[in-house]
């Protein structure tokens, strides 16, 4: 029984461990389904639709019917008998076909609002992937940073064990770590102020902050390798300077960017971003050849131009019947009561009359004018068709151009990076055992750190570049 309880104990962490890299690797795809149920602009476009949709029942519906009622006050004397009130009802027919143009127009139009919000929805999907991977390489260029520092540092301690190396052996004073610490604490501001060289006055202040050390320096003619050695010190400590403002830098845009990815899920703006530990180019499915196609046939934009440009051949459809008459029926009902002078039949007798009414549509200067705006509306509206497939094409051409630098740009840093990593550690070696080669330690150390950012960007450019691709063609699926 306990090894039973150890088992069922083992397979639950290891649900937990699997479940919580699941959530990790697949965080993108949890951000996307959050933002489809969150985002404010696409909860408003999908309102906009349903909205949409409340106009066909009332464009298909039939005009209220008219009732009126009118009262004699003073009874109006008729043959037989005297008529007290007049009730009439009228119901306006339209010609026929002009109610069911009205649908069409106004469904067309719906299913227009609802391509609208699809392309609303896609557009956010692209904009959060973008975020995301634009955090993912600032993120990135932070992590490699930090290391680069520790770099530095590392640097620092051996230019400062080299430095008292030197200085020993060239009959100095011992130096105590806590007096170099200070004098190159000291050293470094003026340095970082715009010191040129070590001679003149730079050096009367070196000598004045760093004590024996830097007097002996002077009057030795062959303290140059020690000279040589806290310049490097003071190089290394400059650039490990830069490259922490560098990271304050990036942390702060760290947070911008994040506060604008949650904007995309309508949640708060410093909530944490889950991140992958590395970034794998996405694979491409599809030829791209063929992307072309998939685009004019799937992208909303063109799709609801499409839709505008049918629900308006219904209105001008719809514009043509209503330059008919319109036909209405009706009933009339008279009230009346009996007339004690009369002796008719029909004293006393209600009448009950059947009516019929028929427009007369005789300023047809107002419907051809209706018709011709139809005509024009549906030009305009084929003509951005056209406008809308050009730019689509032309995106998709600046999309694949920036895929294919983009996976160019990937194959070539890494193999630069590696190739750079290689140089660094033989460089690392030859400054540990002689002192000798900082400046293309530093160079090298430079190039590395520009390789490695390269390649990160390159990746994330180009699963960028997928999303772009993504979006033209009207595919949210990650």
């Amino acid at each position: 029984m306990k090894a039973y309880n150890i088992i069922l104990t083992v397979i639950f962490v290891m649900g937990i461990i699997n479940f919580a890299f699941a959530q990790q690797s697949d965080s993108l795809t949890n951000y996307l389904e959050i933002a489809a149920k969150n985002n404010p602009v696409v909860l408003q476009k999908f309102a906009e639709y349903e909205a949409a949709l409340q106009k066909v029942p009332q464009a298909g519906g039939l005009p209220d019917p008219e009732l009126s009622l009118g009262i004699f006050l003073k009874p109006m004397e008729l043959v037989g008998g005297n008529q007290v009130a007049d009730i009439r009802l009228m119901q306006m027919l339209p010609w026929f076909g002009v109610l069911k143009n009205a649908k069409d127009e106004m469904s067309l139009m719906a299913r227009a609002k609802f391509e609208s919000f699809r392309d609303a929805k896609l557009q956010v999907f692209y904009e959060l992937q973008q975020t995301w991977y634009e955090l993912y390489k600032v993120n990135a260029d932070i992590q490699v940073s930090e290391k680069n520092l520790e770099i530095l540092k590392t640097l620092e301690r051996l230019s400062m064990v080299k430095f008292k190396a030197a200085a020993s052996s060239q009959g100095s004073a011992p130096v105590s770590g806590g007096s170099m610490q200070s004098g190159t604490t000291q050293n470094a501001t003026s340095v970082s102020s715009g010191m040129g060289s070590m001679g003149g006055n730079s050096a009367t202040n070196t000598a004045n902050s760093s004590g024996g050390v830097s007097a002996t320096m002077q009057n030795n003619p062959m303290g140059q390798p020690g000279g040589s050695g806290l310049a490097d010190l003071y190089r290394i400590q400059m650039e490990a300077g830069e490259l922490a403002n560098l990271i304050a830098s990036q942390q702060n845009q760290l947070v911008t960017i994040t506060a604008r990815f949650n904007s995309y899920l309508n949640r708060p703006a410093l909530m944490p971003v889950a991140l992958p530990d590395t970034l794998v180019p996405v694979a491409v499915n599809i030829p791209l050849s063929g992307v072309t196609d998939s685009i004019i046939a799937n992208n909303p934009m063109l799709e609801m131009l499409r839709l505008e440009e049918k629900s308006l051949e219904a209105r001008k459809e719809m514009v043509t019947r209503m330059s008919y008459p319109m036909v209405g029926l009706g009933l009339n009902y008279s009230l009346i009561s009996k007339n004690p002078m009369s002796a008719s039949e029909m004293n006393g007798g209600d009448m009950i009359m059947p009516m019929a009414t028929v427009t007369l549509p005789v300023y047809r200067k107002k419907y051809r004018a209706m018709q011709t705006e139809a005509d024009l509306m549906k030009t305009a509206t084929i003509q951005g068709i056209q406008a809308t497939s050009n730019a689509l094409q032309t995106e998709y051409y600046a999309a694949v151009q920036n895929l294919q630098d983009a996976e160019r740009r990937t194959q070539l840093y890494s193999s630069q990076l590696n190739l750079a990593n290689q140089s660094l550690a033989i460089l690392l070696k030859s400054f540990s055992a002689s002192g000798a080669g900082l400046t293309d330690l530093l160079r090298v150390r430079q190039q590395t750190l520009d390789y490695e950012l390269k390649k990160i960007e390159a990746v994330a450019d180009y699963n960028t570049a997928i999303s772009r691709l993504q979006r033209l063609m009207a595919n949210s699926e990650i």
